[in-house]
């Protein structure tokens, strides 16, 4: 890993591989997902991967990689054969470390045993799965092809072949009631381990679900009901000792995304595949980096360039200090001051911070972090704003 050159601290580097493709796309969907009737040419879009790691890994020498992430899109749609040639590449180009983390996403309808053993074979440890909701009327609402006894089974799946996994579940969905929810996340709680990832439900520009409320079609709980939503369940999930690490994700105390914990901490990770996002150290600066989101034009722009990337520029100390914040006080840790004015060069605006600290907004630890409250985190947006500004 190369140190911030502005800061001593050294969270990581990790790397996500994006599998844009799905066998639907869900109505509440903003990811870069696709649907292609047949499927790809899977072994046409792994050689392009591997191609593409070579080009990040000329720009990133040195590192030693902590996770690697397959997102998407459904990753369970690949062959375990595609993952292995995938990862083998990654060892060619890095050093691997003893304990990294190596996460597939996977949806409940993409699993068997058989396949996810062959994950676990090629190197995966850790599976995230999408099961949203454990009532089949919501889950067909959600745009869903499984049902809630499929997710179950996969869960358990995962449980019995990989010694970590994790799965997301959707809440304040329409028209669901807390006591509802209450009664899912209790049916949930048994079949997790150590981790949960636990999302509000937000209308994102330009999905189906923008469309249907548009036109007085989904009605979706306002922001005191959210409010609601949020406390039971935080309130189930400390109970439960699986507390929020992040705004969206809880864990028992060491068990938290290492790769996630990567982005929330500022530290570098190389994005690879259509769409991908990274951010790394490189002649000099700190660079934004963007793939093509359409994969059949990443796909080309790879097999005559070498790469993706449709952006890769540096970033100011102000755009980084930014960045630093909104990441950060996704996490119940909360930010050093020091670190923020080692990236960005300034200082956190102390009538700012007093302000927010005076309407309980924020805290300070003993050990001198930033962080947002337990008043503040379901406002996280506006207290990233008002304290950015």
């Amino acid at each position: 890993m190369a140190h911030d050159p502005q800061s001593g601290a050294d969270p990581g580097f990790g790397i996500y591989v994006h599998w844009p493709f799905c066998l639907s796309k869900c109505p509440y969907c903003d990811f870069n997902s696709h649907v292609r009737q047949g499927g790809p040419d899977e072994a046409r879009f792994v050689a392009a991967f591997t191609r593409e790691l070579g080009h990040r890994a000329a720009l990133t020498p040195g590192r030693e990689v902590a996770s690697v992430f397959f997102g998407g899109g459904t990753p369970s749609l690949m062959q375990a054969s595609s993952v292995a040639a995938i990862l083998d590449a990654i060892a060619r180009h890095w050093p691997i470390a003893t304990d990294a983390e190596i996460t597939l996403e996977a949806n409940p309808t993409s699993v068997e045993a058989e396949r996810f053993r062959g994950y676990r074979a090629a190197g995966v440890n850790r599976v995230s799965l999408g099961v949203q909701a454990l009532n089949d009327a919501d889950l067909k609402a959600l745009g869903r092809m499984h049902t809630s006894a499929e997710a179950m089974a996969a869960v358990a799946l995962a449980a019995a072949i990989f010694e970590r996994y994790s799965f997301d579940l959707i809440y304040a969905r329409p028209r669901q009631t807390v006591d509802e929810w209450r009664a899912e996340l209790a049916r949930a709680l048994p079949l997790a381990r150590d981790h949960l990832s636990l999302y509000q439900l937000t209308v994102e520009p330009g999905t189906m679900y923008e469309r249907l409320r548009a036109a007085g079609k989904l009605d979706v709980p306002g922001p005191d009901l959210g409010r609601d939503f949020w406390d039971a369940t935080q309130e189930m999930m400390n109970a439960a000792g699986l507390p929020a690490y992040e705004i969206s994700n809880h864990a028992r105390p060491g068990a938290e995304s290492r790769h996630n914990l990567i982005y929330w901490r500022y530290g570098e990770y190389a994005g690879i595949g259509p769409g991908a996002h990274g951010r790394i150290l490189a002649a000099g600066a700190r660079r934004a980096q963007a793939c093509g989101r359409d994969p059949d034009e990443w796909l080309a722009a790879v097999e005559a360039n070498g790469h993706g990337l449709v952006e890769d520029t540096p970033l100011s100390l102000e755009e980084q200090g930014d960045e630093f914040l909104l990441m950060g006080l996704r996490l119940a840790e909360g930010v050093e001051p020091r670190r923020f004015e080692a990236i960005s060069g300034r200082v956190l605006d102390p009538r700012r911070l007093a302000a927010l600290i005076g309407d309980h907004m924020v805290e300070c630890t003993p050990e001198g972090r930033v962080r947002v409250s337990a008043e503040g985190f379901p406002v996280l947006d506006a207290v990233v704003a008002d304290l950015a500004a």
